[in-house]
C-alpha cells in the first residue's frame, strides 16, 4: 500500500512549472534536441553526477553551481553533442549557453543548471543552439513535460516520464521527473540524464540527502552495459508552491515526501534500464538474507549486470549456475551452503543444493516475459536469498540481444 497515486503531467505536474523541447538543429537526425524546465521562483536545487574521472562541461558547472549556490530556476538540456572531453572551449561554451538563455527568461545566469548528452568529444554548435532559444522560450508551457522528454533522448526507443502525488498536512503536494538513457548504463551516480520537480518546501542539505539516498535506490542499482557515462546528471527542484509548510528535518511528513521521491526515482531508473539498447525484457534481482542493505544492492547489480546472466535470460534458458557465479564474484561474503536462487517461481538452488525443476517451464516464463506489457508483464524476477541476515536489496537491468552490438557498432556511422 502507498501513500501516493499516479497522475499525469511528467515534470509540469507539480505546481509552478513549465516545460519545452524543441529542435534546434543539434541532431544530424532532424529530432528534437533541446530542452528546458523552468519554475516560476527559485527553487531549492540538489543534484547527484557522475564519478567519471572524464567528466562533461555540464556536470563541472553543475558541480560547481550546487557547491555555492543550493537554488536554481532553470535546467537546460542539449541532446546530441555531450560537450564532454571538448577542452577549454567546451566549458566556455556551457557557460555561454547558461548566460544566453538566463538573458532570454530574464534570470539571473546563476540560476541555470546544464545537461548535455550525446557523442563524446564533439562540442555543442552554439550558433545553432543560440539561434534556437527564442523558439525555446516560447514554447514554454504547463504542458510541456512530454516535449522536453522528447527532446532529451538519444539512442532511446521511448521517452521516460511520471508524476506522482500525495497529501502532506492537508495540501497536495506532487513530484514529476523524466529521464533518457539507453546505452553507457552502468551508473555510480544517478543515471543517464533525469529531472525531477517536487512542489514541496524542503530546506537544501535535506532535499540534497533525500536525492543522495533515492538515487542509490534507483539510479545506482541499475545496469544495462556496465559503462558509465562521462554526463550522468540527476538533478531535483523543490520550489514550495504546493504551500505546505517547510520540511527541515526527518519525520513522518519527510519520510513521505522521500518514499515518493525514491518511487519516482525508481520508476525513472527501471524505464531506463527496460529501454536498454536492443533489450526484451527488464531484469529485476532482488537480494535477501545480506548482512546490510549495501551488500545486497552489491549482489544484486552483480547478477543483473553480468553479461552471461543477461545472455542467458535472452536466449530463454533458465541457467542459475550464471547466476549463482555472479553472486559468487559480488565481493560480499556469505555462505554458499546458504544460497537460494529463484528465477520466477521457479526454485532452482536450496541451501547451496541444486534442485529438479520443469526447465521447459522456466524458458516459457523467459519467453513470455519478452512478450509482456511495457512495464507491467515484461520483468524477469530473479531472487536470490545469501543468509539469514536483515540487508535487502533490489537491482534492474535487461538481456543482451544481437542488436545490441549493432547498435553501438554503428553509433557514430
Amino acid at each position: 500500500m502507498t501513500d501516493w497515486q499516479k497522475i499525469d503531467g511528467g515534470i509540469t505536474a507539480p505546481r509552478g512549472y513549465q516545460a519545452a523541447g524543441i529542435t534546434a538543429g543539434l541532431k544530424p537526425s532532424g529530432l528534437p534536441d533541446l530542452a528546458l524546465i523552468l519554475s516560476e521562483v527559485e527553487a531549492i536545487a540538489a543534484g547527484v553526477f557522475t564519478t567519471s574521472q572524464v567528466k562533461a562541461a555540464c556536470v563541472d558547472y553543475c558541480r560547481q553551481h550546487l557547491r555555492t549556490k543550493h537554488s536554481a530556476r532553470a535546467i537546460l538540456c542539449n541532446a546530441g553533442q555531450a560537450n564532454a572531453a571538448t577542452g577549454t572551449q567546451g566549458w566556455v561554451d556551457a557557460l555561454e549557453s547558461a548566460m544566453a538563455v538566463a538573458q532570454a527568461l530574464n534570470i539571473p545566469s546563476e540560476s541555470m543548471l546544464l545537461a548535455s548528452t550525446g557523442v563524446i568529444g564533439q562540442r555543442i554548435p552554439m550558433d545553432k543552439l543560440k539561434a534556437g532559444i527564442p523558439k525555446l522560450v516560447a514554447a514554454l508551457s504547463e504542458t510541456g513535460s512530454d516535449a522536453a522528454a522528447g527532446a532529451i533522448i538519444t539512442t532511446d526507443l521511448v521517452t521516460k516520464s511520471i508524476a506522482l502525488e500525495t497529501t502532506i498536512g492537508d495540501r497536495p503536494v506532487r513530484i514529476g521527473g523524466i529521464a533518457k538513457g539507453s546505452g553507457m548504463i552502468h551508473p555510480n551516480m544517478a543515471t543517464m540524464l533525469a529531472f525531477v520537480t517536487c512542489d514541496a518546501a524542503v530546506s537544501p542539505t535535506l532535499w540534497q540527502q533525500m536525492l543522495s539516498r533515492a538515487a542509490d535506490r534507483s539510479f545506482n542499482s541499475i545496469t544495462v552495459d556496465g559503462d558509465t557515462s562521462t554526463n550522468d546528471s540527476l538533478i531535483a527542484l523543490a520550489n514550495g508552491q504546493s504551500r505546505t509548510p517547510a520540511i527541515t528535518e526527518m519525520g513522518i511528513e519527510a519520510e513521505k515526501l522521500e518514499a515518493m521521491l525514491t518511487a519516482v526515482c525508481q520508476y525513472l531508473a527501471k524505464a531506463i534500464a527496460r529501454d536498454g539498447e536492443g533489450a526484451t525484457c527488464l531484469i529485476e534481482v532482488q537480494v535477501t538474507g545480506a548482512h546490510d542493505e549495501l551488500s545486497a544492492r552489491q549482489i544484486a547489480k552483480t547478477i543483473a549486470g553480468s553479461s552471461l546472466v543477461k545472455s542467458a535470460i535472452f536466449g530463454r534458458d533458465p541457467n542459475w549456475g550464471r547466476i549463482a557465479a555472479a553472486a559468487g564474484r559480488a565481493g560480499v561474503p556469505f555462505e554458499q551452503a546458504s544460497l537460494q536462487i529463484k528465477l520466477g517461481n521457479f526454485l532452482m538452488l536450496e541451501n547451496g543444493q541444486p534442485l529438479t525443476f520443469d526447465r521447459a517451464a522456466a524458458s516459457a516464463y523467459l519467453k513470455q516475459a519478452a512478450m509482456g506489457a511495457y512495464l507491467e508483464e515484461d520483468t524477469v524476477l530473479i531472487s536470490v536469498s545469501v543468509g539469514n541476515g536483515h540487508g535487502e536489496g533490489k537491482a534492474w537491468g535487461c538481456d543482451l540481444s544481437y542488436d545490441y552490438v549493432k547498435i553501438n557498432a554503428e553509433y557514430t556511422t
